[in-house]
């Protein structure tokens, strides 16, 4: 076990509802609280969805079918521009994960230093590939696939000889804790000898800072001003103040956790001086 620094992702998602102001209160947050990046999703409607799927009645604030609430959610290109400028003007980074082929060639104009494949598309080869051959570092969550399906990718991710890091978790909103089998981690590390990560939906902090203990390279946590607004993704985010604490007690998890060599401190030499006895008189 390291000491090496935990990357915490602030996932903005769609909690958002389509309003930039939202958006932008949901970066400032990610930055007071100490995330190292915030993340975004990128759809192409049209593309991910089908005619009979937008069709479907649907009762939002932005109409009565899933497509005025799928468009509703969606930011614009001139949103995106504003995101790119307003996280550089804050210093903090920023990347989305792309659900369909357009996406990708959309985000590719900001020139993100990080990708991510979600885990729905984990196995949507064509999608997966384009994404490896980028050779960008690219986190690849894991929920609702099997190791058959997560040794596929890493094969395609290792032979474009493109850097990435697997993401464990678990795909409900929220998810039980007795679903979240966190000994995964250490598992994925073993198996797959690569860094592994740790994407939430619980509820509650507890669950990623064991995650860090057992070596997560990276805790990814859905960010929201309120968990009562509307949206399917609230209900298992966490509210700025608790992800600011969240990113603290992380800090605090890789100070003791230490670089795993055993040696004797300071203060230890200094007690060892006082306390340390060799016989009986």
């Amino acid at each position: 076990m390291s000491n090496k620094h935990v990357t915490v992702i602030g996932e903005v998602g769609i909690n958002h509802n389509g309003d930039m102001s939202i958006v932008k209160q949901l970066i400032d947050g990610a930055k007071w609280a100490g995330a190292d990046l915030v993340k975004f999703q990128k759809r192409t409607i049209d593309k991910v969805y089908t005619k009979e799927e937008l069709d479907k009645p649907r009762e939002s604030v932005w109409g009565k079918t899933n497509r005025d609430q799928k468009n509703g959610l969606e930011l614009s290109e001139k949103d995106y521009d504003e995101i790119d400028r307003y996280c550089k003007e804050i210093g903090i980074g920023w990347f989305a994960s792309p659900w369909d082929l357009w996406s990708i060639e959309f985000l590719k104009k900001y020139k993100p230093e990080y990708w991510k494949i979600p885990s729905a598309l984990l196995t949507h080869i064509e999608l997966c590939t384009k994404i490896a051959q980028l050779g960008k570092y690219t986190f690849i969550a894991t929920g609702m696939s099997t190791i058959e399906e997560i040794s596929k990718i890493v094969s395609i991710f290792k032979s474009y000889e493109c850097p990435f890091e697997l993401m464990h978790c678990n795909s409900a909103y929220p998810a039980d804790e007795k679903d979240l089998n966190l000994n995964v981690i250490p598992y994925f590390k073993k198996l797959f000898s690569c860094n592994v990560g740790y994407s939430g939906h619980e509820v509650g902090l507890p669950p990623s800072i064991i995650a860090v203990a057992l070596g997560a390279t990276s805790v990814e946590r859905h960010i929201t001003l309120n968990r009562t607004m509307y949206g399917s993704d609230q209900a298992a985010s966490v509210e700025i103040d608790g992800f600011r604490k969240l990113v603290q007690m992380i800090r605090q998890t890789e100070i003791v956790l230490g670089d795993g060599i055993k040696t004797i401190t300071p203060k230890e030499a200094e007690c060892k001086k006082k306390l340390r006895r060799t016989c009986d008189y």
